[in-house]
């Protein structure tokens, strides 16, 4: 099995065509047999009709859209942390601001990751219910509404920042936890797409 998804013995046709690589990676491989035509097996996804064609079209979509998608949560939820600190550092307003829009970007990419997320697992893993999507969900779901309430909460206080006094610290320590949060989402992301080796 490569990559947790592709399986030696199955017709990998329209999977080669979504790889970031040419067909002629496999010719450094011996050939062990020729795959006969069966009927399709019933663990086998069914996805609609217009979805399939979409897919004929775009071999890409395949496996694709979530990791392009997904950095830029991780990039704005980081920077939503760092330029608060430097905010807290500097004493520079604009700094604070750019959190805040990093904030704003973070939540629109957050959304866009999520629903890429669940689109490739559907997709190239069943939506199986593995260890790493079943923490990857909620703690998406936890980050989104995070950033959510740390947003309402900028908007409706401004100067929130201003004075890390009383229920201003909540609202740092929220915005300092998007940052861990991310990183354990990432962390358990690249497991399904770089599995460590166990010996």
């Amino acid at each position: 099995m490569h990559m947790k998804r592709h399986h030696a013995g199955r017709d990998l046709t329209v999977d080669i065509q979504g790889a970031p690589h040419e067909p002629d990676v496999l010719e450094r491989y011996p050939q062990v047999g020729t795959l006969k035509k069966e009927v399709a097996e019933v663990t086998e996804i069914q996805i609609p009709a217009a979805l399939d064609r979409l897919l004929e079209k775009v071999p890409m979509l395949r496996r694709h859209p979530h990791p392009m998608t997904v950095h830029f949560p991780i990039v704005f939820s980081f920077t939503t942390t760092v330029f608060n600190l430097l905010y807290l550092i500097t004493g520079v307003k604009s700094l604070e601001i750019t959190a805040l829009h990093s904030l704003a970007a973070g939540i629109l990419f957050t959304v866009v990751a999520i629903a890429t997320g669940l689109y490739t697992w559907w997709l190239n893993y069943l939506a199986k219910p593995m260890t790493a999507a079943k923490l990857k969900i909620p703690l998406s779901l936890t980050l989104l509404l995070l950033q959510i309430i740390a947003f309402i909460w900028r908007m409706k206080v401004p100067m929130v920042m201003d004075s890390l006094q009383g229920v201003n610290i909540v609202y740092l320590l929220l915005v300092l936890s998007l940052f861990p949060i991310v990183v354990v989402i990432g962390w358990f992301g690249a497991h399904l797409t770089f599995p460590v080796e166990k010996h």
